[in-house]
Formats: structure tokens, C-alpha cells, sequence
């Protein structure tokens, strides 16, 4: 396998663990989100142009989710 393939399976690798692990902190939502925005851009390298862009909606959802949960725990500390 070479490197851009390796890339693209930590990159997966790490979204499935953080996936599984967020409901135990929202910094897990965040690791998530990057991780995506790390395996939408290993689609894009590899040629696989529809996977990328779904990956790349997903990074976005992600990271709104992570907004909107941080906001909450920012009032509470106010």
C-alpha cells in the first residue's frame, strides 16, 4: 500500500473510533469533523470524486454539531 493509501485508512480508522467515542466528551465531535476532512480529502486524491464530496457535507455537519454543543456548555460557565 503505498502512503496515500495508508493516509486514507488512518483517516477512516480514526473516524470510526471517534465516532464510537463521542458520547463521552464533545472534543470527540471535533477529532470527528477533522477526520472527515481528512478522508474527503484522500477521496479527492485517489480520484473518487462523489465519496470526497459526501465526506467533505459530513466534515461540515460534524463540525456544526461540535459548534452547537460547545455553545451550550459556554453558556453554563457564563
Amino acid at each position: 500500500m503505498d502512503a496515500l493509501g495508508w493516509f486514507g485508512l488512518i483517516a477512516v480508522a480514526v473516524m470510526v473510533l471517534s465516532y464510537a467515542l463521542e458520547d463521552h466528551s464533545v472534543w470527540f465531535i471535533l477529532v470527528f469533523a477533522v477526520a472527515c476532512g481528512l478522508g474527503a480529502i484522500s477521496s479527492f486524491l485517489h480520484g473518487v470524486w462523489p465519496l470526497g464530496i459526501i465526506t467533505a457535507v459530513w466534515a461540515g455537519i460534524a463540525l456544526r454539531r461540535f459548534l452547537l454543543k460547545l455553545r451550550p456548555a459556554a453558556a453554563d460557565v457564563a
